[in-house]
């Protein structure tokens, strides 16, 4: 078994094989992606990611983040390919073929019948003067010197400069077209970033009692009601007005200073001028404003209208923070 430091050493070795491929990589950019990236722009059909072996694995992230980021995708097995699956290529679509050599027997096989189909090919290659760099339209070079691994077998370096190459392409895709945080959510409801950028406060509160109590309510009475709204908080109202706020820690200050609470109500009690919150605020909003506050509830407001009270359990139970 080899010592602690030379375990991290070989880690090490492995991560600046890789970082100087990238950069690297990012030197052998030219006209070629220019191109791709205003051919996809162009196009008003998908992109199709083929590939065989490690190639494919790393075909499937591309179209995954094409996909999330506002580029249509799918991917097509280089083997499948060739037994029925063409036809899921239709007359619009980009075609990205990645081969780390370029010359395997699949892609040799592959590599006329999508060009038989007309649509622009695109290859990712480390070889550009390969079958596939030759035949592409356009070709993407990711070459490397070698591969981590010490018998420069496993491919690992060659992945790498695979999936940046893909990243490179979707980040400027997406920055070409203006993709933001609001079309992101879109494409990431379900996820804790998604939801930050698409949850409103109403759509929180709707779930929750609303807790309110009046100036003249007795101690013990918001001290129950507080209790049933499981909020920890309720708005003190005047005429339907928001007056005030009762917290969990007001009653608790209540109980340590005062020895005769049935002589107090809720006027007695309350923090006057409370921060408020609009129903269609943003759940980052409601976040930010407790945080800057130290404070766990907001009480929540529709035009001035009191609507109900979002506590910071809210956003905690649906993983937002």
């Amino acid at each position: 078994m080899k010592t602690n430091q030379e375990i991290i050493q070989i880690a090490k070795e492995s991560l600046v094989n890789q970082s100087l491929a990238i950069e690297n990589i990012a030197s052998l950019l030219d006209e070629n992606f220019y191109n791709t990236v205003k051919i996809i722009l162009a196009s008003e059909g998908r992109v199709v990611v083929t590939g065989i072996g490690k190639s494919a694995l790393i075909g499937m992230k591309i179209v995954a983040t094409f996909n999330s980021t506002g580029t249509p995708a799918m991917f097509m097995h280089a083997a499948d390919a060739i037994h029925g699956d063409l036809g899921m290529i239709q007359p619009n679509d980009v075609i990205l073929c990645i081969s780390k050599s370029g010359n395997t027997p699949e892609i040799k096989a592959l590599i006329p019948l999508l060009k038989n189909t007309q649509n622009t090919l695109i290859g990712i290659t480390g070889d550009v003067s390969s079958y596939l760099g030759t035949y592409s339209d356009h070709v993407l070079n990711t070459y490397i010197e070698k591969e981590a691994g010490p018998n420069n077998l496993a491919p690992t370096t060659s992945t790498t400069a695979q999936l940046v190459m893909g990243d490179a392409l979707a980040i400027c895709l997406l920055n070409v077209r203006g993709f933001n945080s609001n079309d992101f959510a879109k494409y990431h409801p379900g996820g804790s970033l998604g939801k930050k950028l698409y949850l409103k406060v109403e759509h929180l509160i709707a779930q929750n009692k609303v807790p309110k109590v009046s100036i003249d309510t007795k101690a013990k009475d918001v001290i129950i009601e507080i209790s049933n709204k499981m909020l920890g908080a309720t708005a003190v109202m005047n005429n339907n007005a928001i007056v005030g706020i009762i917290t969990d820690g007001d009653i608790r200050r209540m109980l340590t200073h005062e020895k005769d609470i049935n002589l107090l109500t809720a006027q007695d009690i309350m923090s006057k001028n409370p921060k408020t919150i609009e129903t269609d605020a943003m759940v980052t909003q409601a976040f930010e404003l407790m945080e800057k506050h130290s404070i766990s509830q907001l009480i929540v407001t529709q035009e001035g209208v009191y609507k109900g009270v979002i506590h910071i359990h809210d956003l905690i139970k649906e993983g937002i923070f």
